[in-house]
């Protein structure tokens, strides 16, 4: 570690005494927190799903927190200083009304069957082949995704302190590792919380000054205008009626129905990640009302992720390039926050955003290790391996893998430096796995006439379907004008279409094979099929606590700000 050390390039910013301070005690109380935590994840139920003892606002902001790691806050920074404030559509179309769907819909099914991940409900609906195939391409996908958190983290050290880059993926790979492995799930969601309140007061630092700098909205819009003549970086909707008018390179239909109607969908409601959260809240209506909680504060996030993109399109001296394509010297869109974090924070405020890009890091690091632990116990290892093991022995099964996994995702943070952002990245691996998945889940949940032998083809199909749409787009760009729509797509557009197809050929082979396949009986699918579940209701309970309503407010307030930025 000495010898990574010395070899670590310039540092743009040297840390005060205060600083490190700010950050030994955070990476202090993290530790002390696990072990803390450690004599409460005694049974199986305490260490995946910490007790189901969650109130609905807990679980929320676990919920929201587990999606605000630093992958979101170096990520999609990078993409709004490449794309503009279209970035914001990953947090408004592609977030509130998935969000609300889960809690509304979707929430009541995965609750009252008692799963413990969405494989598990899988099992239950279709089989042993569907569940063992989503859990398997879940599990390469938390490797995949703990990875390009290693990668996030790297950056920030590299750029803000100068630390060598492998050096800081062994430190903070390992310092997730023992508190997860101590605590499981209660200390992911317990830090989550903490962790929540961090990254917001640390990384609100940077649209604060920067907005003084600029003048406010008009001003940063005039710069940007200015530095960037030609491009429309600051409107959400109005470039987009074709595929040249804007930097993305996107049709309207991509955002609605890639990203709006599939990618979003599935990922919030698929995506065990965040789900796992929701499953731990205390009671059917907390579980339901947890991510309609979220999504309030899901719809502020831009202000500390989206804005420091654009504001860098404004301040920043240099022009920042894709990651594929960086010689040394030159300083890549991932590098925007921190290089706006050096540019804007002294002495003490410098450690306190430091510790917020290190608290959203362990986030997202925490919650891909903890879902990676439960599922492979649960629903790989459990159900195929070793079926009558004691309980104690599964809780060691999971800290013991979650080492492990943790492990095998170093070798995975490379991969991220060969696509021009990571989001690009992460985009494209959501295509893989879960935009398949949700059709599945959707059709599985909505009609109970889709079959075991359907549920496993329809997934594998769209899986198959996914990975070679990209592989072909990525060694013959020819391909993009042809499952893109357009020769101008850029890596965002092209996973939003990617998605797309990839979740009507699933659903398309679904359906074929269940016409001619027999279906199960209704008595074998009641609690798995909306049709066939008594699901709960809040008839003697205040309109006030009714999920509906707040749900129904959560839209309008999405409603009102794509009409503010349209």
């Amino acid at each position: 570690m000495a010898a990574m050390t010395l070899s670590a390039p310039s540092t743009l910013v040297h840390l005060s005494g205060v600083d490190l301070a700010i950050i030994a005690i955070y990476f202090a109380l993290v530790l002390a927190i696990g072990f803390y935590l450690k004599k409460f994840a005694k049974t199986g139920e305490d260490f995946f799903l910490a007790g189901r003892e969650m109130t609905a606002w807990v679980a929320g902001l676990a919920f929201v927190s587990a999606n605000l790691g630093s992958l979101e806050l170096l990520g999609w920074a990078g993409n709004a200083y490449q794309y503009g404030i279209m970035a914001a559509h990953w947090y408004w179309v592609g977030a509130i009304p998935a969000m609300v769907f889960l809690g509304i819909v979707m929430m009541p099914f995965y609750y009252i069957s008692k799963t413990h991940s969405v494989p598990g409900y899988l099992q239950l609906r279709y089989g042993s082949e569907a569940s063992a195939l989503s859990a398997i391409t879940f599990a390469v996908m938390t490797i995949l995704m703990s990875g390009v958190n290693m990668y996030a983290m790297a950056v920030v050290m590299e750029v803000v302190l100068g630390w060598n880059l492998h050096f800081s993926i062994v430190v903070s790979s390992l310092t997730v590792g023992v508190y997860v492995a101590a605590g499981g799930l209660f200390s992911a969601i317990f830090n989550e919380v903490l962790q929540f309140f961090l990254i917001w007061f640390g990384a609100l630092l940077i649209p604060i000054l920067g907005m003084m700098e600029t003048g406010g909205w008009s001003g940063m819009v005039a710069r940007i205008h200015q530095n960037f003549p030609g491009q429309d970086f600051t409107h959400l909707w109005g470039p987009m009626k074709s595929f040249s008018d804007n930097p993305m390179g996107i049709h309207w239909t991509g955002i609605v129905f890639g990203l709006g109607a599939v990618q979003a969908m599935g990922y919030w409601t698929t995506d065990f990640l965040v789900v796992q959260r929701v499953l731990s809240a205390k009671d059917v209506r907390s579980a339901k009302l947890a991510p309609i909680i979220g999504s309030f504060f899901k719809m502020a996030v831009p202000l500390i992720v989206i804005l420091p993109g654009l504001l860098g399109r404004a301040v920043l001296p240099m022009h920042l390039v894709p990651a594929s394509q960086a010689v040394a010297g030159q300083y890549k869109y991932d590098d925007v926050l921190p290089l706006m974090l050096a540019r804007y924070c002294g002495p003490g405020l410098l450690g306190l955003g430091i510790t917020a890009l290190v608290a959203g890091f362990m986030a997202g690091m925490a919650g891909n290790v903890s879902a990676f632990a439960t599922v492979w116990t649960y629903d790989i290892y459990r159900p195929f391996l070793r079926k009558d093991a004691p309980d104690a022995h599964y809780v060691s099964m999971g800290r013991w893998c979650t080492i492990i996994g943790l492990f095998v995702s170093i070798g995975t943070a490379y991969l991220v430096m060969k696509f021009a952002s990571m989001m690009d990245y992460v985009q494209a691996l959501f295509g893989f796995f879960i935009a398949p998945l949700f059709g599945t889940v959707l059709l599985g949940m909505l009609w109970k006439r889709v079959t075991r032998a359907a549920g496993f083809w329809g997934l594998l199909a769209g899986v198959l379907s996914s990975v070679g749409m990209f592989s072909l787009m990525k060694l013959d760009p020819k391909w993009v004008s042809v499952f893109a729509l357009s020769p101008d797509a850029k890596g965002l557009a092209q996973a939003m279409y990617q998605a797309l197809w990839s979740c009507v050929t699933c659903v398309v082979v679904t359906v074929l094979v269940t016409l001619v396949t027999k279906a199960r009986p209704d008595e074998e699918l009641r609690g798995l099929v909306y049709s066939l579940t008594a699901v709960a209701r809040e008839e003697h309970t205040s309109w006030l606590h009714r999920p509906v309503v707040w749900g129904a407010g959560a839209l309008v307030i999405f409603v009102i700000l794509q009409v503010i930025f349209w």
